[in-house]
Formats: structure tokens, C-alpha cells, sequence
């Protein structure tokens, strides 16, 4: 409603002169002139609003799909408040003020507060170095007190849910670890708080999330109203009693974008990459060994691996050689044999089934039932296996994970009571100081640190763009580079209160705060618009620069107050509603925004 309101004060402000001096024109002409006169000021800071929104659409992941709708309501809607604040209203302003304000009177919160007002700029217009001076005084303070302010990728969700990850050593049989997960369940649900269980044991091979039955996902519906942090730090002591296992405390939405971003199931994932897979173990357990003692890490956690028994069968290239064989040959018979190979279908009862040919169960029970297998040789004869290669049992690792073609191993951990960018700072400052890594290794750091990371960066280098776009509009309507620069000293004097707001509540910014610094600056802007604009206006009619900058201050003090306080009154419900489900992005959002009004 702000440029519905900025059209309608000026109006009735208008209508109000026009009574008491007509000089022969019509109330249809004042409204129009009236109307006229904010018009070019309505579509200046508009266009501002919608332009810093702008860097909303260059988010391109996880944030991006959160915030982007956002970013089209709001552009959607001030256009519609637009398009009525140009067309409807001053067409209702004709119809229904002039009466109204025949009658009106200055309302007396307006009065008492214009008049401070007007000693408060008379002051500030004769003590012009103080004013300056204490702005520049608090923006310095500000900016010195920015680096010492928490970060985090998105503000922690209240989804009235946990998903638990349970994975216990690989290799372990599904009743073993069937059994794990009802110890697990049985912990769960002695809790207060804790409504219902759900498990998931394992995952099919072809699932895009293959796991063994080893590992295992527990969904955990809570009663509402419970206290989310005290419950997680119990369950957390009580996990602490199940050995061999590593356990994570998520919620739905929030495991999944843990995920999303970097494949673990954590807010912080330590990648150790190099070729040697027992070297990688070896420096991932000294890893988590050493940034164990960082406060405020939970869940911490070393990647489950280890060596599983395998059949190695390497093939003896002489003995291949003499019969007239190759080891693709060799390769290609054990696979099918062992594995087996579909060679057609069968449709029984209107269902198709596939026929899959392999060895007899007799022939891949032991090494030595598998060395009589026969491999037909280009001479005729069967060979025994046993004959063309080396058979042996060995160990081997249960898993191979890699990124971007590199062998990696993965330390895990949770953030609980501080922020995620100081605690990731601190354990780089741990891992760098006290962690040696050989020749061919190296560590980076993933999951949601590397994405606020990443977002930040594209906010912060696509608001630099954004600025240039506001001068050159700014300065198309002043044709003034200095005026246009004074509208722009709004920006960084919106820090002050944002930054205030941000230290006085949770004293951590997200991608969601930093929306909300994008909007302020918007905001912010139009404020400045307004004023400079009918100074200017003053100014051609010949009103002295001081007459010009007390009066106009004064005409525009109702319609800033009335935007500013139309926004404050609309955000206090978000601001106060951080604890509800649904409003934790809108919540940061809305206390940076009120912050930057009031300064």
C-alpha cells in the first residue's frame, strides 16, 4: 500500500490548501495536480523495489527454489500496487476527499510528533557536522561489528519432526542390525514428546539412494509444543549408549537439503581426498579425533567403512595364452556365471519375467566349487577355472566413495548452540594447524557452510550491479549525479538498524536475513526519493534551499511515517512468529527489515 499511501497524502494535503486558498480552480484539478506531483517519485522507487529483488533469481540452489517465489510475489504485487496507486486511487481521491478534507484536522499523534519533529530538524539543519558525524559514527561502529556476527545457510527449521540415520558397521546381517534399529525405536518412544516411529532398513540397489541393510532412516513425529533442543540433546546422550553405530539427529526437510548439498547427512561435511583408501581412513580418524573438542560439533562422525571378505580370481595370462583364450574371455564367463546374464522373457499369467542364466548353486557355493567350473576353450575342450587363474579369498573395502573422479572419506557433524560459519572456522583453523597431509591429499568443506557460502557470494557480487542499475535510474529522473548520490547515502545508513536488529535477537545472519537487507535497501531508497524529490520541487517553485529542506521534510514526514509504519505493523507478526512451523525464512527476513526502518 506505500505508493497508495504517498498518492493519497499528497492529495488530501493539497485539498486541504485548496481550501482554504481555491484561487479559482477545481477539486478535479487539484487531485490531478496533486497526483502528478508524486507520480515520477511512485515510479522511481518502485522500479528500485523491484530491482533489488533481482539477485533472488541468480540463487540457483537449494535457496534459490525457497526464496525465488518470494521474490515474484513481492514483484508481482507492488506492480499491482502500482497500477491502482496510478489509476484507482487518485480516480477514489477525486470522489471521496474533497469533503473529507474540508473537515479534516491534523491528527494529534501527527501533531505532537511533527512538533519534535520541527525542533529536531532545526537543530540538525544548524548543527549540520553533528548529524553527519554521528551517522558516519554509527556506520563505522556497525561495519567493525559485522565481522563478529554469526552466519548460517538457512535459519533452522521447526518441522515438528526428527529423521534419525542410523548406520552400524557394513557387512553387518539384517537381523543384527534389525535389531540395532528397534534398540534405536525403543529410546525413541521411552521419551516424552515422542508420538511415533517410522524405519526404513536399507534401500534397494536401483533406488537413487542405495543403501545396505546396514544403515537405516527413523522418522520421528512429536508431540507439539515440545521443547525440540532439550529432547535432542537427551536422545543424543542416550545414543551415545549403542555401540558401533553412527547416529544423526536431522528433521525431514532439513536431512534432505543436508543432501542435497554435499551427500552427507549433516550441516558439515570434512572431505579428505586422495588414492590410498587406508591412508584416507587414517587421516579421516585423525580428523575427527582433533576437532572433537571444538564446542558446539555434534553427531560428529567418521564415514562407516571397512573390509569386507572378497573372492579375488586374477587371471594367469600364460595358461590363457596356451589354450587360446584372453582375460576379457575369462572375464566375460565368471561374470555370467556368478552374476548371471537376462537373456530373454517369459510371460506366464499376463506377468513378464526375466529368464536369467547363470552357474548351478552347487558351482558358486566355495573357492573350490567355483575353481571346477569349466571354460570352454577354442580347441573344444572344458577347462577347469581353477587351471586359467588365481583364486583366493582377500579383504577388501565395502565401499568406494568418489567426487569428481577423486577417492574421498567424509567426517561429519552437526552444529547445536552456535553458528555454522564459526564453528566451520574453526575446525579449517584446526585441521590446517594440526593435521598433516601427505603429498597427493587435500581437504575442502561441504554442506551447508560451502552452499551460505556460495549464496552469499552471488548476493553480494550481484548487488554490486544492482547499486550501479539504482544510480543511472536515479539519476535519469534528477539528471543530477549529487542528488542521486544522496539518495544512495540511505544505503549504507539501513545497515545501522538491520545490523542492531540482527545483534539484539539471534546475532546470526542467513541468505534469509540477507533478503531482508536486499529489501531494506529498497525500502530505504524510496524514502530518499521522497524527500529529494520535492525539495526539488520546492526549490523550482523559488523557495530557498533551507525554506525547501524544512518544508519539504515536514510535508513528507506523514507519508514516511504512515509507509514505515504500515510496514512495521505488517511485519511484527512475522518477526514474533520465528517458533512457528512455516515462518523461520520470513522471521530473520522480518527483523532485519524492522531494524532498518526505525534507523
Amino acid at each position: 500500500v506505500d505508493d497508495a499511501i504517498i498518492d493519497v497524502e499528497n492529495v488530501f494535503r493539497r485539498l486541504r490548501q485548496w481550501q482554504a486558498d481555491p484561487r479559482g480552480r477545481s477539486a478535479l484539478k487539484v487531485v490531478y495536480q496533486a497526483s502528478r506531483e508524486v507520480r515520477a517519485s511512485i515510479l522511481s522507487a518502485t522500479a528500485i523495489i523491484i530491482i533489488v529483488f533481482l539477485p533472488l533469481f541468480f540463487l540457483d540452489s537449494v535457496e534459490g527454489r525457497l526464496l525465488r517465489p518470494l521474490g515474484i510475489a513481492y514483484i508481482v504485487a507492488t506492480l499491482a500496487s502500482l497500477l491502482v496507486a496510478m489509476t484507482v486511487t487518485p480516480v477514489l481521491c477525486f470522489l471521496l476527499l474533497p469533503q473529507a478534507a474540508t473537515d479534516a484536522q491534523e491528527g494529534r499523534l501527527l501533531r505532537w510528533f511533527g512538533g519534535r519533529y520541527r525542533r529536531a530538524l532545526a537543530w540538525g539543519l544548524n548543527s549540520p557536522g553533528w548529524v553527519v558525524g554521528a551517522a558516519a559514527g554509527a556506520l563505522l561502529v556497525t561495519l567493525i561489528a559485522v565481522p563478529s556476527l554469526g552466519t548460517a545457510f538457512l535459519p533452522a527449521f521447526n518441522e515438528g519432526a526428527l529423521t534419525i540415520s542410523v548406520v552400524t558397521v557394513p557387512g553387518t546381517s539384517l537381523a543384527e542390525a534389525d535389531a540395532i534399529g528397534n534398540r534405536v525405536e525403543r529410546i525413541l518412544l521411552s521419551r516424552p514428546g515422542v508420538r511415533t516411529t517410522d524405519r526404513r532398513q536399507g534401500r534397494a540397489e536401483l533406488d537413487e539412494h542405495a543403501q545396505g541393510s546396514n544403515a537405516a532412516e527413523i522418522d520421528v513425529t512429536l508431540e507439539p509444543g515440545i521443547d525440540r533442543d532439550l529432547l535432542t540433546a537427551t536422545l543424543r546422550e542416550a545414543f551415545s549408549a549403542v555401540p558401533g553405530t553412527n547416529i544423526t539427529i536431522g528433521q525431514p526437510i532439513g536431512h534432505r537439503i543436508d543432501h542435497l548439498l554435499s551427500g552427507t547427512r549433516a550441516n558439515i561435511a570434512v572431505k579428505i581426498f586422495g588414492p590410498d583408501l587406508r591412508r584416507l581412513r587414517d587421516l579421516g580418524t585423525e580428523v575427527r579425533d582433533r576437532i572433537q573438542p571444538i564446542p558446539g560439533l555434534v553427531d560428529l562422525q567418521l564415514e562407516q567403512q571397512s573390509d569386507v571378505p572378497e573372492l579375488r580370481v586374477e587371471a594367469d595370462r600364460g595358461a590363457l595364452a596356451r589354450h587360446g583364450l584372453t582375460a576379457a574371455d575369462l572375464t566375460e564367463i565368471v561374470d555370467v556365471a556368478l552374476g548371471g546374464e537376462q537373456v530373454g522373457e517369459i510371460l506366464e499369467e499376463g506377468r513378464r519375467t526375466a529368464l536369467v542364466v547363470r552357474a548351478d548353486e552347487a558351482l558358486r557355493a566355495d573357492r573350490t566349487a567355483i575353481g571346477r567350473l569349466a571354460v570352454a576353450a577354442p580347441t573344444g575342450r572344458d577347462i577347469p577355472l581353477s587351471q586359467l587363474a588365481r583364486i583366493t579369498v582377500d579383504r577388501g573395502p565395502n565401499t568406494v566413495s568418489r567426487e569428481n573422479g577423486q577417492r574421498k572419506i567424509v567426517v561429519q557433524a552437526n552444529v547445536s548452540g552456535r553458528d555454522l560459519g564459526g564453528a566451520v572456522a574453526e575446525i579449517q583453523r584446526v585441521v590446517a594447524s594440526q593435521v598433516r597431509l601427505p603429498a597427493g591429499y587435500h581437504v575442502e568443506y561441504g554442506g551447508q557452510f560451502e552452499a551460505q557460502r556460495e549464496s552469499t557470494r552471488i548476493l553480494l557480487s550481484v548487488s554490486v550491479v544492482v547499486a550501479a542499475m539504482i544510480y543511472l535510474l536515479l539519476f535519469s529522473q534528477f539528471r543530477s549525479g549529487r542528488i542521486a548520490g544522496l539518495a544512495m547515502a540511505n544505503l549504507p545508513l539501513a545497515l545501522i538498524g538491520g545490523v542492531a536488529a540482527v545483534f539484539a535477537t539471534t546475532g546470526i545472519v542467513s541468505v534469509a536475513s540477507l533478503v531482508g537487507f536486499v529489501t531494506l535497501f529498497g525500502i530505504a531508497t524510496r524514502n530518499g526519493i521522497l524527500l529529494l524529490a520535492h525539495y526539488r520541487h520546492l526549490r523550482r517553485q523559488g523557495v530557498s534551499l533551507r525554506e525547501a529542506v524544512e518544508r519539504g521534510s515536514e510535508e513528507r514526514l506523514a507519508a514516511i511515517l504512515m509507509t514505515a509504519l504500515t510496514a512495521g505493523l505488517a511485519l511484527i507478526p512475522l518477526a514474533l512468529g520465528g517458533g512457528k512451523p512455516g515462518n523461520e525464512i520470513q522471521t530473520p527476513m522480518a527483523i532485519v527489515i524492522l531494524g532498518g526502518l526505525l534507523s
